[in-house]
């Protein structure tokens, strides 16, 4: 039986994940607790992105790191880009194997005034 972790993210996400989440810090003083594996965030995040829920309602039980450990982890990845720098290997894995349809995509544009002889 596939796990909720799995269900969320399969082994092919995963392979595409791995090749863009930055190497975790390392903790110089030691000790602490351990951090929580990048797969069982990924799925906490991906289960608060597509549930609805918020952050302080994600199960603990279900993927083991807290809300705030997964919205942590959210920001840090944020920071490094690791949503963009997926989304465009998704599309590159996807069009390399003809399965995408250019024909239907859109593309997203904003004008802006520009007040007093701005540049």
């Amino acid at each position: 039986m596939v796990g909720i972790v799995e269900r969320l993210v399969p082994d092919e996400l995963w392979e595409l994940f791995q090749r863009v989440v930055p190497e975790a810090p390392s903790r110089p003083q030691g000790g602490g607790r351990r951090r929580y594996g990048d797969r069982e965030v990924l799925a906490a995040i991906v289960f608060v992105a597509t549930s609805g829920c918020t952050w302080q309602q994600l199960p603990k039980a279900s993927f083991g790191p807290s809300g705030a450990t997964a919205h942590r982890r959210f920001s840090e990845w944020s920071k490094a880009r690791v949503w963009a720098k997926l989304h465009r290997l998704v599309l590159d894995e996807l069009g390399a194997r003809g399965e995408l349809d250019w024909s239907r995509c859109a593309i997203d544009s904003v004008n802006m005034r520009a007040l007093k002889r701005g540049t």
